[in-house]
């Protein structure tokens, strides 16, 4: 394939044994972990955890990547199409709530194969980290429920410097709108998130005007009741960084940050302690359930 996937448009060859473009990924999927995972939102885990497959590479750099060794170093184990949905099944069998895709979109050919035209009995998620083009968001409908984007940036200055995308609030917006075209409001049953947007926002030190950009957006575009926001203080330094990324977020940056949300009618969601961030949010990727 020539890809043209994502907004990096690399237009690179990669075929099953040829990796390419930004991502550094074949055409075939590589997986680093397949999972229950007990840390997504709670309306996305129920009784046993969500599905959770760990796709590696990734079509953006970002500094402070808590799963580098997949996302950058391209840890992982290359299967096909019918592995895939094996998985898929595996996971249901085991009680996931749902089938949770993350940092899939490298390997959209490939998943829309493996899911087939049949209906899933849980919810399909696509977990992305936002840089996406809604093209490629409009070829995932009727086979992805619900959605689970990463709204990074809401400015141009953070993107170019921590992920290497000065570009990314344009693409993003982009892409959530047609997430939102085709789910509409979101729907929870029993407390389960069954369709509909629900979109994170990663709180940065010392970046708190990227994250009220990020929140004006999400409250001027939306209606309450429309999309689920998920405000997340789980940063954590990685080896090597400096500067800002340096620390943790304070606590009254992310008091800063949830009193601007309420103020902006920003309600539908999630807050989480400051001290949340745990081990157990990056799992270990030891290639189980692959």
């Amino acid at each position: 394939m020539i890809c043209n996937l994502c907004p990096r448009n690399c237009m690179a060859e990669r075929t099953p044994e040829k990796a390419g473009g930004v991502c550094h990924m074949p055409s075939l999927p590589v997986v680093a972990k397949a999972m229950l995972h007990q840390w997504e939102e709670p309306c996305l885990v129920g009784q046993h955890g969500a599905g959770t497959v760990f796709f590696s590479g990734c079509n953006l750099r970002c500094q402070f990547c808590q799963n580098s060794v997949i996302s950058q170093e391209g840890f992982g184990r290359p299967i096909d199409a019918h592995r895939l949905r094996e998985i898929f099944c595996e996971l249901i069998d085991q009680g996931a709530a749902c089938i949770d895709l993350v940092t899939p979109t490298h390997f959209t050919d490939v998943i829309l194969e493996a899911l087939g035209e049949e209906p899933w009995p849980v919810p399909v998620v696509w977990n992305c980290g936002g840089y996406e083009k809604k093209e490629t968001i409009r070829r995932l409908d009727g086979y992805v429920q619900v959605y689970l984007p990463d709204l990074k940036y809401g400015m141009e200055g953070p993107g170019a410097r921590y992920s290497g995308a000065g570009d990314y609030f344009r693409w993003a917006e982009e892409s959530i709108l047609e997430m939102y075209h085709q789910t509409g409001p979101y729907q929870l049953e029993n407390g389960q998130l069954v369709r509909g947007v629900l979109i994170r926002h990663l709180i940065l030190p010392g970046e708190l005007d990227n994250t009220r950009s990020v929140i004006d957006w999400v409250s001027r575009t939306f209606e309450p009741g429309q999309v689920l926001f998920s405000l997340m203080s789980q940063y954590t330094p990685q080896p090597g960084a400096t500067g800002k990324l340096a620390r943790h977020i304070t606590r009254s940056e992310y008091r800063a940050a949830v009193a601007y949300m309420e103020n902006c009618g920003v309600t539908d969601g999630y807050t989480q302690e400051r001290t949340s961030a745990k081990e157990e949010y990056t799992p270990a990727f030891d290639l189980s359930g692959v």
